[in-house]
């Protein structure tokens, strides 16, 4: 029904549905750098994000399941009241740190000093940054390429466009390095949710030239080849819920049944409708929206 609306062929990546609690993108970066940890033999992982991190919550399930202790350090003040993710990181019985900090470079100083102090006492602690988007863990995205289009072909599909979310850079990152290495012609969008274009075209350029190394692939990859719309972050800003981002939450609830997040998901929609609207994407075109998760924030964020 919103291909109709939208005058294109409209596909949802369901990554909402990966495995760990509630899922989300961040369960295939972690997939990586879990294993990354486990191999270093570490028994503690620090890991950090904004109230409502998704990823935050998903390392906490994930070394759970591996039998590693969680310690995060959140940025921003501590809230009154648990709500959200932060409710099933107690749940998870994470130990949870908050910073009340701008800038993550103040937050990752406090956690540099936590894992010295571990290390002190002879814990072996492993460092995820924020969003767990390090060349490794955009591997996991150079995975989902590969897994989406097998199903694409499968399915008789040319994608077109692949749209997503961009917070820090990772899932991007994957994304066109896994478009090269599968030589497709997709053109993977990304919607800040955060940062300015610029910033991201750049930090998704260095991710994914250094994840193209990783996997031993020659692929080059220059901050003008990556596409970054940052106009619809919204007025209050990262975190925070907007007005298109509520009304694409809104919109696909009433046509599709599927539930998005108020950080992520809902303002890339949002951006993708309005592209859809203004004629970006060529008439009937195969669009590929991928759902990165956060559902939980919904709880929080929504209130109103």
């Amino acid at each position: 029904m919103l291909s109709k609306k939208l005058g294109i062929k409209l596909y949802i990546k369901r990554d909402d549905k990966t495995g760990l609690v509630t899922g989300g993108n961040k369960s295939r970066k972690l997939e990586f750098l879990m294993a990354d940890a486990v191999n270093k033999n570490a028994d503690v992982v620090l890991t950090t994000g904004s109230l409502q991190s998704n990823h935050a919550m998903l390392t906490c399930a994930a070394a759970n399941k591996l039998g590693l202790k969680s310690v995060l350090v959140l940025k921003g003040k501590e809230p009154t009241q648990f709500q959200g993710n932060l409710l099933l990181e107690r749940l998870l019985g994470a130990e949870i740190h908050f910073v009340d900090a701008k800038e993550y470079g103040e937050v990752y100083k406090l956690m540099e000093e936590m894992m010295a102090d571990l290390r002190g006492k002879g814990k072996n602690p492993y460092f995820i940054p924020v969003g767990g988007s390090t060349p490794l863990g955009a591997v996991g995205y150079v995975a989902a390429a590969e897994e989406l289009f097998k199903q694409a072909d499968e399915m008789g599909l040319k994608v077109d466009y692949i749209v997503n979310a961009v917070g820090s850079g990772g899932t991007s990152a994957g994304l066109e390095v896994g478009v090269r290495l599968f030589e497709r012609a997709a053109r993977v969008v990304g919607i800040s949710v955060d940062s300015e274009k610029q910033v991201f075209q750049e930090q998704i350029a260095e991710i994914a030239k250094e994840c193209a190394k990783l996997i031993g692939k020659p692929i080059s990859i220059e901050p003008e080849d990556v596409i970054v719309f940052d106009e619809y972050i919204g007025e209050a800003g990262y975190g925070k819920p907007s007005k298109a981002g509520n009304s694409a939450i809104e919109l696909v609830a009433s046509c599709e049944g599927i539930i998005l997040d108020p950080v992520y998901s809902g303002k890339a929609m949002a951006g993708l409708i309005d592209l859809a609207r203004q004629g970006y994407f060529h008439p009937g075109s195969t669009v590929v929206f991928f759902h990165t998760g956060g559902i939980p924030a919904i709880f929080d964020l929504l209130k109103d």
